[in-house]
């Protein structure tokens, strides 16, 4: 007799991975497909055809499923990315393409929230779901009932056979406020009608099971059970193991992202700082700019790393750099106009890469040290993921500054930590 499975989808914008994990966590099995890119416009706007996820979601489980040589799927969950958003009929049919996370053209519609929104909701700013939200409303002036969904709504709804169901996590920017598990009464005086928004669950909540209809387009069993799902970046922390208040997550990609374990949430929109709940507990975070983007403007992966291993990560560089990739800071400053100080740069390059590996440690530590003068808890242990986890003279500079300690995250993928809210793990 096999053992049954949970399995983690990640819904990105360029592909879909899922993940396939045992009830002790063992990864037993992953897939991936590529998805077509989205299409860019002149006027800022990022858009896709909500189509195209629904055909990499059902080729990526065909292949997982596949690879699984018939051992049972017990529950299946998603993430997608945070803040993409479409509408749709009540049937799930899109009036358009979805406005992804990062198409920035509701600033008109973000006014409008600022003037009945109180100062720290996460659904502030025009790149939030719900001045996407107003910006489709204006676009398609809808006189019948629709729905507004974000990307893993609208997926699981496609599962389920039956739209209308979401998350703590992916209704935040769209208004939802899960200290009261409700949505707002401020949200009455935008007037959305007709959209309705979604039901709101707790991440890792089972929904139902897979519509008959989608069990025999991808060859599975009936009964998986389809839980509620998150945001990518949550699904990423929850896929380190951070699980106890004062676990911090650091994640070393293009741009500098901190996130640590609360036993409270914390908001602060100056700081563009923001809480996400998982179970009884929340995840505080923040992002600098700072991160690898900018040592890509003068090294490749492969100079790095040689450069590195003759980096002593005990003795300090005598730099004084706040390396940014242009103007402009959001966390643990905030200022728009702040420059990048990489000057004096020196002859030597390995001095010159130690500065910067350095400068952006010690935004690390003033961006965990901010989070805590918002009244977040201090580290008490860092795990990092992303790029930069797997560079050890960094990781030890980092160690020395934060002086806490630091270690890579065994697991980092965002579908491995889907497949484990669908195995019933939160905080």
């Amino acid at each position: 007799m096999t053992t049954a499975c949970t399995i983690g989808v990640d819904v990105g914008t360029s592909g879909c991975r899922a993940v396939a994990i045992t009830a002790s966590g063992e990864s037993i099995a992953e897939a991936m497909v590529p998805l077509q890119a989205p299409v860019r416009l002149p006027d800022g706007g990022v858009e896709q055809d909500p189509e195209l996820w629904w055909q990499g979601l059902l080729a990526v489980l065909r292949r997982i499923g596949k690879a699984l040589d018939g051992r049972a799927v017990k529950t299946l969950c998603l993430d997608g990315t945070s803040a993409t958003l479409l509408l749709c009929e009540p049937d799930g049919a899109p009036l358009g393409p979805a406005l992804m996370y990062n198409d920035c053209r509701a600033r008109e519609q973000a006014a409008r929230i600022a003037a009945v929104a109180p100062d720290d909701s996460p659904a502030r700013g025009a790149s939030s779901s719900l001045a996407k939200l107003l910006f489709l409303r204006d676009r398609y002036q809808p006189r019948q009932p629709v729905l507004a969904l974000n990307q893993a709504d609208w997926l699981c709804g496609r599962l389920l056979g039956e739209q209308g169901a979401s998350d703590w996590n992916n209704g935040l920017k769209l208004g939802f406020d899960p200290a009261l598990e409700a949505w707002p009464d401020w949200l009455d005086r935008l007037a959305l009608a007709p959209i309705g928004l979604p039901r709101c669950h707790r991440p890792g909540a089972v929904l139902g099971t897979l519509a008959e209809s989608v069990c025999a387009q991808i060859g599975w069993m009936p009964g998986v059970r389809v839980s509620a799902g998150t945001t990518d970046s949550t699904a990423a922390v929850l896929a380190t193991g951070a699980a106890s208040v004062g676990d911090a997550v650091t994640s070393l990609g293009s741009t500098l992202v901190l996130k640590i374990v609360s036993d409270r949430p914390v908001s602060s929109p100056e700081y563009g700082v923001y809480s996400h709940r998982i179970g009884r507990l929340w995840l505080v975070g923040g992002a600098s700019n700072t991160g690898g983007a900018v040592l890509r403007q003068y090294f490749d992966d492969a100079r790095i790393q040689a450069l590195s291993a003759g980096i002593d990560p005990s003795v300090p560089s005598g730099l004084d750099y706040y390396p940014l990739p242009g103007p402009g800071e959001r966390f643990p400053r905030n200022d728009p106009t702040l420059q990048p100080r990489l000057s004096p740069r020196p002859t030597d390059d390995r001095r010159f890469l130690h500065g910067l590996l350095e400068g952006i440690a010690r935004i690390e530590a003033a961006g965990y040290k901010r989070l805590a003068a918002l009244d977040a808890p201090s580290p008490r242990r860092v795990l990092t993921i992303g790029g930069g986890a797997g560079n050890p003279i960094w990781t030890a500079m980092r160690q020395r500054l934060l002086g806490r300690p630091v270690v890579p995250a065994r697991h980092q993928q965002a579908a491995y930590g889907a497949a484990l809210l669908a195995r019933g793990h939160d905080l």
